[in-house]
């Protein structure tokens, strides 16, 4: 007999009774009430059935690669590791009205029209919405299969009819509802029920399935983090929708490496590709100002180069404001901090704000040398060379320690008509034809540096 119990909505904790705050992830009203299932096998006094031995094999062997659904998107696909794997499920996630829906639309009516059976259900609008938004995007030529359904039995039953889809997109998991769970739909046993039972369909069918996920205030996917364990891939659609440009990041990938980024421009005709990123992060002034930098750095295998932007101000407040879009505050104030207490470089009256242009949220530590540049730029009112790039993590004891991926970064900025770099000396220095490296031991000599090249250069009014 099934009873009653507890379930927090946000991390999948259960609880005997109902509480306004969930102790397992320190949120507040995601408890609600959910009709229990049988006792698992295994809980006490139930008994295991006798189970079958499995083939032991060893680590060497003769498997080839994964076929891959290669969508005609190179920035999709590059993201999802060279295509998407038969039989694979992925979950992509972003905020409302971001361009989850178009992008994936624009990647069913790629492989359509190359003859491939897809399918795109639909639990949040109706088939009529869907078809103005391929008419306005130039794609209603394309074969694709629609549908609009919440019952997973009745999904799996509809993909089930015919030619099993090469590609499948089920718009949103948190819709979707099975009745083998008395729970609402959206609620956590409803999400893992209805996610198993995809999934399970997707392996055994050799489709690739794609699970639009809803976001929390927080930007993470909504719902347990089981679901994500659950599937192959995850990607996270960022961006700001006051800006043109959005990035797709793979944050899990098990055919493929992890924060690989695609980019891609919002337009009229839906989302298209940037062919070279680097020059959507840097800036287009063309006179240099106090305050900027240009950082080398690495999304996953792609070398960006990426403009950051500091400001120093004497601040009118007995705490100073301290201000990150795009990277993180707790770094900013150990970088402030190593920059007092290493180079005499006093931060403690001022509000600092610092910035990552074109809307890229960086996540290495290569960016610590371009950020503290950027900094002492502003602070001294003076600028740093033009094509200059600089990349390197700075300790806590103001060493700069050097980072991977030197010859790629210098190959991308000697690409783009840099011709200075500085970097960390310790390590190898690759031969870069065109480049000066400037090579630092900690951030003294950084602060060294920057004073050498803009003795009596100032802001020009």
């Amino acid at each position: 007999m099934s009873k009653s119990q507890f379930v927090c909505q946000s991390c999948g904790a259960v609880t005997h009774k109902w509480s306004g705050h969930c102790d397992a992830c320190d949120s507040w009203n995601t408890i609600s009430e959910e009709r229990g299932a049988a006792p698992a096998s295994g809980a006490k006094g139930v008994r295991l059935p006798k189970g079958r031995p499995s083939r032991l094999v060893g680590l060497k062997g003769e498997d080839a690669a994964p076929p891959r659904i290669e969508t005609g998107l190179a920035e999709l696909d590059r993201v999802a590791g060279g295509g998407f794997v038969p039989g694979s499920g992925v979950l992509i996630g972003g905020d409302p009205g971001i361009g989850k829906s178009t992008l994936l639309l624009q990647a069913l009516a790629a492989l359509a029209r190359r003859g491939r059976r897809v399918v795109y259900v639909s639990g949040e609008e109706a088939v009529a919405q869907i078809r103005l938004r391929a008419e306005r995007l130039g794609l209603a030529d394309a074969n694709v299969l629609l549908a609009t359904e919440t019952n997973v039995s009745d999904i799996i039953a509809t993909m089930s009819e015919g030619e099993p889809p090469a590609l499948a997109v089920i718009d949103s998991i948190q819709t979707l509802w099975s009745p083998v769970v008395e729970a609402a739909p959206g609620t956590v046993s409803q999400l893992k029920a209805g996610s198993e039972a995809l999934i399970r369909f997707a392996k055994q069918k050799g489709t690739a399935l794609l699970l639009v996920g809803h976001v929390t205030k927080d930007g993470q996917i909504a719902g347990p983090k089981l679901i994500e364990h659950m599937v192959d891939t995850v990607l996270y659609f960022e961006g700001d929708r006051g800006h043109q440009f959005r990035i797709l990041r793979a944050v899990k990938n098990r055919f493929g490496p992890t924060d690989e980024i695609g980019v891609f421009e919002m337009s009229d005709g839906g989302l298209r590709e940037v062919a070279n990123p680097s020059r959507l992060f840097l800036g287009h002034d063309a006179r240099p100002t106090p305050g900027t930098a240009v950082l080398a750095g690495l999304e996953g295998t792609r070398p960006l180069l990426i403009e950051v932007q500091a400001l120093v101000s004497p601040s009118p407040l007995g705490t100073p404001r301290r201000t990150t879009v795009g990277w993180d505050g707790n770094r900013l104030a150990m970088i402030l901090a190593v920059l007092e207490a290493r180079a005499g470089i006093a931060f403690g009256q001022s509000d600092v704000y610092l910035n990552v242009a074109g809307g890229l949220k960086l996540r290495e530590p290569a960016a610590d040398l371009a950020v503290a540049a950027a900094l002492l730029s502003s602070m001294t009112d003076t600028v740093i060379p033009p094509g200059t790039v600089l990349f390197g993590e700075i300790a806590l004891s103001g060493a700069v320690r050097p980072v991977g991926q030197t010859e790629a970064r210098l190959k991308e900025a000697g690409k783009l008509g840099f011709s200075a770099a500085v970097m960390a000396a310790a390590g190898e220095t690759p031969a870069a034809p065109g480049i000066a490296v400037k090579a630092l031991e900690n951030v003294a000599d950084l602060t060294a540096w920057a004073a050498a090249q803009n003795r009596g250069l100032r802001r020009i009014a």
